[in-house]
């Protein structure tokens, strides 16, 4: 159960949605990714001001945290995030490995605010030649060479 803790980070993301929002950085979402009692990331919604449609909060976050700490997995973190990831988000966050992640509005509440990604979760299951952007196979000899070479590269980091 959250108690105050969670709370007081909560409030942060909180506060970074509305300054983001604000300041017409982007959407009101915003997110802090904490390990132990610290702050080690945090973001908010860049997409305007950066003409990037992944600079979503989750990620700006996300980011930030593993500059800051050196490394791509962030199993020793926390993620509280200002509303329900987003398809793009829950990827990114499944990618970085949090123990958990907190957030306040649903998926349903950012959908009220025109935020709705509901056609992305229903296109996730759709055959790839029938999405709204179909997704075209190119099969290359010269790819999957380069996949058998990483299978046995010797120095490799796997994630």
């Amino acid at each position: 159960m959250p108690g105050e803790r969670e709370r007081r980070f909560m409030q942060h993301a909180i506060a970074l949605s509305r300054r983001g929002m604000e300041n017409g950085d982007g959407g009101p979402f915003g997110s802090i990714v904490v390990r132990g009692d610290e702050i080690v990331g945090e973001g908010w919604n860049q997409v305007l001001c950066d003409t990037d449609p992944t600079a979503h909060a989750e990620v700006v976050a996300i980011r930030a945290a593993c500059k800051k700490l050196g490394t791509f997995q962030l199993h020793d973190c926390e993620i509280y995030t200002s509303c329900e990831p987003c398809p793009m988000c829950l990827g990114a966050i499944y990618w970085a490995r949090p123990q958990r992640v907190y957030y306040a509005n649903s998926k349903e509440d950012a959908a009220a605010i025109d935020f709705d990604d509901s056609f992305i979760y229903r296109e996730i299951n759709v055959p790839h030649t029938d999405k709204k952007i179909p997704l075209i196979a190119m099969p290359e000899a010269a790819a999957l060479e380069v996949f058998s070479d990483w299978k046995e590269k010797g120095d490799k980091t796997l994630y």
